[in-house]
């Protein structure tokens, strides 16, 4: 039998006063919202939720999961940041309850297992890319780009250029969050377009640095790309 493709909204599965679950009657003195909360915070009429039984709720939405694409099902060419390929052992590591358990605010004497893995981490990091330092405090890629960016432009600041180094170049093949951190940090960004084979196009890049020179605060490559290349132009 085919997977059913069109099916109906869990809206229009919904059958006045079906319910997923039947809680017991109340067995303890009652008080109504509007005294716990305020008459102001309650709703004058319930919410237009669908009424479906747990069943009807579980098989419609594994019909939406099995309707998503990734990549335990197929390729995917978008390179930048999303859909990369996480080693099942990796998952199965993350998974453990040391780290499933832990919890931000418990004190450092229960979380030594958890730092010393942080601090070999950062130190593999550093030996890897030959980085002073290296920081594990980014929650996401675009957060990690806005720090580099505060970090270029506070090293501009300490020589003395900070007013004058206020250009950030910026593919056109780089992640939309590039130029947004870029704007954020208070660069005004030129856009470096690809060439026909995907790449940085080198003499657009010639032609920027010409115009800007000494106005460059830093350029932007991601790699791969959000064409889902690795640049062959990176190196030059």
């Amino acid at each position: 039998m085919g997977r059913q493709v069109d099916f109906p909204l869990i809206f229009e599965r919904s059958v006045p006063e079906r319910r997923g679950v039947r809680p017991p009657a109340c067995d303890v003195p009652t008080q109504p919202l509007a005294e716990l909360l305020g008459e102001q915070n309650v709703r004058p009429e319930p919410p237009a939720l669908p009424e479906v039984s747990e069943l009807d709720a579980l098989r419609h939405y594994t019909r939406l999961s099995q309707r998503n694409y990734g990549i335990d099902i197929g390729f995917y060419p978008l390179g930048s940041c999303t859909m990369k390929y996480n080693p099942r052992i990796n998952e199965k590591v993350a998974a453990l309850a040391g780290f499933t358990h832990a919890h931000p605010l418990q004190p450092e004497t229960l979380s030594q297992g958890a730092l010393q893995l942080m601090y070999e981490l950062q130190q593999d990091l550093k030996a890897i890319t030959g980085f002073a330092e290296v920081t594990l405090q980014n929650v996401a890629g675009a957060h990690g780009e806005l720090l580099s960016l505060m970090l270029i432009k506070k090293y501009h600041e300490t020589r003395g250029e900070g007013e004058k180094r206020k250009i950030v170049l910026v593919p056109d093949s780089a992640h939309g969050t590039n130029p947004a951190s870029a704007a954020l940090c208070g660069f005004t960004v030129q856009s470096i377009p690809t060439d026909a084979e995907g790449d940085t196009d080198l003499d657009a890049l010639q032609r920027a640095i010409e115009q800007h020179g000494e106005s460059i605060a830093a350029m932007m490559l991601t790699n791969p790309s959000t064409l889902g290349l690795f640049d062959r132009n990176a190196r030059k």
